[in-house]
């Protein structure tokens, strides 16, 4: 199965990024994912990890990078979120990994 999937196409460019988890402070360009060596196990630290488990925070106005309470992976703040976008040419990140109240929520007004 694959980590992350990118979905919608503008001018041969993706628009959106797909992910159980969320970023990871070792990603900074979208085809690192694609190097991933596959069948693998989830590691516990590194990019596949992140992927797979990190999660925007919500609770508190973080800037940049925190261990996450979970014990794996991290915590990122919306200027992450608007950096990655920014530099990969990405409108927005989707992500599954967390339940919210009503089926959806935006972070970091994207």
């Amino acid at each position: 199965m694959p980590v992350a999937a990118c979905v919608g196409v503008q001018d041969q460019d993706p628009i959106m990024l797909c992910m159980h988890g969320g970023l990871s402070p070792n990603l900074t360009d979208m085809n690192q994912i694609n190097k991933i060596k596959r069948p693998t196990a989830v590691p516990d630290s590194g990019i596949l990890c992140d992927i797979l488990w990190s999660d925007p925070n919500t609770e508190s106005p973080l800037n940049g990078w925190q261990p996450s309470d979970r014990g794996v992976s991290y915590v990122f703040g919306k200027d992450v979120l608007h950096e990655f976008l920014r530099s990969n040419g990405l409108e927005l990140i989707c992500r599954a990994h967390q339940v919210v109240e009503d089926g959806y929520e935006f972070f970091g007004n994207r």
